[in-house]
């Protein structure tokens, strides 16, 4: 049994063709995905540091807006400590 070489050649411009449409919809999907970062834009929100305290619960340091926010995740739910202030810098003993 041979081959014919017109067929091999449809089934790799097809095996193309589907690689180039799936690279096309993820590329699509990147770019309305929530939350995707635009090119070139600064980022608001970013997550700093994490401490576990338990295997439940940690503190979460989040910085959004060059401001830092303390947060208290699990256990009965997410709990704002509080914002920090502006002037602390980091490893400044309060």
């Amino acid at each position: 049994m041979t081959l014919d070489p017109s067929l091999v050649l449809k089934a790799l411009v097809a095996l193309g063709a589907v690689v180039l449409l799936a690279f096309a919809a993820l590329r699509a999907l990147r770019a309305v995905a929530p939350g995707a970062a635009k090119p070139g834009a600064r980022r608001r929100l970013s997550v700093h540091e994490v401490l576990p305290l338990d295997p439940k619960r940690r503190l979460v340091l989040v910085r959004c807006d060059g401001r830092d926010l303390l947060l208290l995740t699990g256990g009965a739910g997410d709990v704002p400590l509080g914002w920090l202030p502006a002037d602390a810098a980091p490893g400044d003993a309060a």
